[in-house]
């Protein structure tokens, strides 16, 4: 519905719409929704820093303000570690996406990205969004064919009450993740999540099919995994691996 961002660094503005879907500059769009963002800044030099170092805390800070008064601001910013981000932006009502189709997907809203909910839709799934912390009893109301968890920002680890959602409901219906929602699954078979050190940004990550062998080259775009080594469950199956940093 709108832009979730907390800060855009580019290295130059681009004052050319160059897509015919375009409807604002960039800079207009940010003044409208009140978002901060920078450029001139060479996004190069950042991008090797993360490279080495992983994950860093940054600000952008308006005129000149002194370094040091900005480095301890930054130093005392919160982590994204133990952070429950999900309650900010999650729906606080259920609310139908589309009415038309044979069958009901329930979507748990922790953030959920509209291309989803149409592709949903076009599969021919009716598709209703709840809240992240909606009751499992009132889901079960509903009576879904499947149940998606949405992917969202930030540590699936502080969101146990949606893990026990799922945890309610997983031998009832099918339910499947993205993303974040996927790292809550793994929370529900007994898996833990960790921070990785980079993250995985971007549309080259090449994954491989461990039943197949076969390599898919995928968009992805998380700071948080599943440990792997720490899912016991006998009934758990690994099916594929990021082939980057395993």
């Amino acid at each position: 519905s709108h832009p979730h961002i907390e800060g855009f660094v580019v290295h130059e503005l681009s004052t050319t719409a160059s897509n015919f879907r375009s409807t604002l500059p960039l800079d207009q769009l940010f003044a409208k929704q009140k978002l901060t963002g920078i450029h001139r800044v060479d996004t190069r030099a950042i991008t090797i820093t993360l490279r080495e170092k992983g994950a860093l805390r940054g600000g952008i800070f308006p005129g000149e303000p002194d370094r040091n008064t900005m480095i301890a601001e930054v130093r005392t910013s919160p982590v994204l570690t133990g952070k429950d981000l999900v309650k900010k932006i999650s729906r606080k009502q259920p609310s139908w996406w589309n009415t038309e189709g044979t069958r009901t997907i329930a979507v748990i809203d922790c953030g959920v990205k509209h291309t989803i909910l149409r592709m949903l839709a076009a599969q021919g799934f009716k598709v209703i969004v709840v809240p992240a912390a909606y009751p499992p009893e009132e889901i079960v109301k509903i009576d879904p064919a499947g149940i998606l968890v949405s992917n969202g920002p930030g540590d699936p680890a502080p969101l146990h009450y949606i893990a026990a959602t799922v945890a309610t409901l997983v031998e009832r219906f099918p339910i499947f993740g993205i993303c974040l929602g996927h790292q809550i699954l793994g929370m529900v078979f007994g898996g833990k999540t960790y921070k990785l050190k980079f993250g995985h940004h971007g549309a080259n990550h090449p994954v491989r099919d461990l039943l197949t062998g076969k390599i898919c080259i995928t968009t992805q775009n998380h700071g948080f995994c599943v440990d792997a080594e720490s899912l016991r469950d006998p009934n758990i199956e690994l099916t594929h691996l990021n082939l980057n940093d395993g």
